[in-house]
């Protein structure tokens, strides 16, 4: 989560999403780069006081420096006079957004170590302000106020009594505020990629089911297979010389427990079906599938699909645990039941919809088989023990088909009948379903591991109905 973070994080400051570079995060390490380079002070430049406000508000307009302090006429909103300062610099901004214009700050080194701090009393940078007769005021000067009174101010300064009116920006409560505002991170302006609806659509006019499957990648990466399936009978079917056309926009997004937008895919669902066949093909359904790569963890998927003949719109939002295939430890991906496996061309491998490795699988969104198709089975068995000497698995795997009680089917194989068997296996069945009568069945996969005497059972159910005419 924290990579997925970071990324978003960065994603969402982009002031060109559409482009490769990302102008936004360049300009950023440019800026610690320089803060490293320009204020380095026994510690990192970026920690100074100067490099947090260089990172945060960019190079100042006007900067003021006295590297090495000395003689320095006051203002006279300071009290006028000359005294003697230590290392200061004054930053001069025009504007800063959320703060205003003529952003005046002060960094002060009153400690010659070349460590410059952001500081809100303008007296600081007196290097005489505590010796007597001294550094004096021009008000000082003339007899007209004590050196002394400085000390007993209350708006956290040692400054003299001005040459006139006081300006507002030398109030206390408005350097306060500046003080606060300058190192206040700038708010993020989130770029409007895609209209997001804040309102929960509580009529669905275009329903559709789903189906989630987990295929391990990698031991923090995941495979998550979103299979949509759409009645056809539910999409408008437009007419235009002789081909019946139908058009579904699908927008998905998925999302971490705390919000943060992870994933984000768009498509388009299409049907074109010729006048002769139009009557066969509503009575059939529309398959979409989508796969987005996870890492283990709790989300939540936003799923919008939307018939652009008629405007109907169907929504889903469902939570979506991604399990952890932890390593040494016996486990499968999702049991899929499939109306279709087959093997696919090398140049397809890996790439398109309904596809896992070399396998095309399309899965049965409903579990619901006509007795003379064929029942799919596909599952990948993770961790198998591997012999030392052979450096091959040893496993039983069983398969059972039941009816309430009775037992309809049962297989086994071995490992060991098995071609390029190793600690990772995948189970491909193809299993005929014509003797099968009309009903609910179950079916159970149970994997033993003869070396390390662990074993699985995962089961998924189904139905079977009678032969469509």
């Amino acid at each position: 989560e924290r990579e997925q973070f970071i990324e978003q994080f960065w994603l969402r400051r982009d002031p060109t999403p559409d482009t490769p570079e990302n102008e936004f995060k360049e300009e950023h390490y440019r800026r610690i780069a320089y803060a490293n380079e320009h204020f380095a002070s026994g510690i990192p430049g970026w920690k100074t006081d100067r490099g947090r406000i260089y990172i945060i508000w960019g190079k100042p307009d006007e900067i003021e420096s006295h590297p090495s302090g000395g003689s320095y006429d006051r203002p006279p909103e300071e009290g006028g006079g000359s005294t003697s300062t230590y290392p200061f610099e004054k930053w001069r901004y025009r504007y800063l957004e959320g703060i205003g214009n003529d952003v005046n700050l002060e960094f002060v080194d009153p400690t010659l170590s070349g460590e410059y701090r952001l500081t809100m009393d303008p007296s600081e940078k007196d290097a005489l302000l505590y010796v007597p007769g001294a550094g004096l005021t021009a008000l000082e000067a003339m007899g007209m106020a004590s050196k002394t009174d400085r000390f007993t101010r209350s708006d956290g300064t040692h400054l003299g009594k001005p040459l006139g009116a006081e300006p507002a920006r030398m109030n206390q409560f408005e350097r306060l505020e500046l003080f606060a505002k300058v190192q206040r991170p700038p708010e993020v302006k989130f770029k409007d990629l895609e209209a997001i609806v804040t309102t929960r659509i509580s009529y669905n006019l275009l329903p559709f089911d789903l189906r989630q499957d987990f295929i391990r990648i990698t031991d923090d990466t995941v495979m998550v297979p979103l299979t949509v399936q759409i009645e056809n009978d539910k999409l408008t079917f437009q007419q235009r010389e002789g081909i019946y056309s139908a058009t579904v926009n699908v927008f998905g997004r998925v999302t971490s427990v705390g919000g943060r937008v992870v994933q984000t895919f768009e498509d388009v669902i299409t049907q074109h079906v010729p006048e002769t066949l139009y009557r066969q093909a509503v009575r059939q359904r529309s398959l979409y599938q989508k796969s987005v790569l996870l890492r283990p963890g709790l989300y939540r998927l936003d799923l919008v699909l939307k018939d652009l003949n008629s405007g109907n719109v169907g929504t889903l939002n469902i939570r979506l645990a991604v399990p952890r295939f932890e390593e040494e430890r016996l486990s499968a991906s999702s049991l899929i039941l499939a109306d279709l496996i087959e093997k696919v061309p090398m140049r397809m491998v890996g790439t398109g919809p309904f596809i896992i490795g070399g396998t095309k699988v399309r899965p049965s969104v409903g579990e619901e088989f006509d007795a003379s198709q064929r029942l799919g089975i596909y599952m990948q068995v993770y961790n198998l023990g591997v012999d030392q000497a052979s450096h091959k698995p040893s496993a039983t795997i069983e398969y059972h088909v039941r009816q309430g009680d009775k037992e309809i089917f049962q297989y086994t194989e071995k490992t060991e009948q098995m071609e390029r068997a190793s600690s990772q296996l995948t189970l491909e069945k193809v299993l005929p379903l014509e003797s099968f009568t009309p009903g609910h069945y179950k079916l159970e996969i149970r994997v033993t591991d003869n070396l390390t005497k662990r074993s699985i059972n995962p089961t998924a159910e189904f139905t079977v109905v009678a032969k469509k005419s």
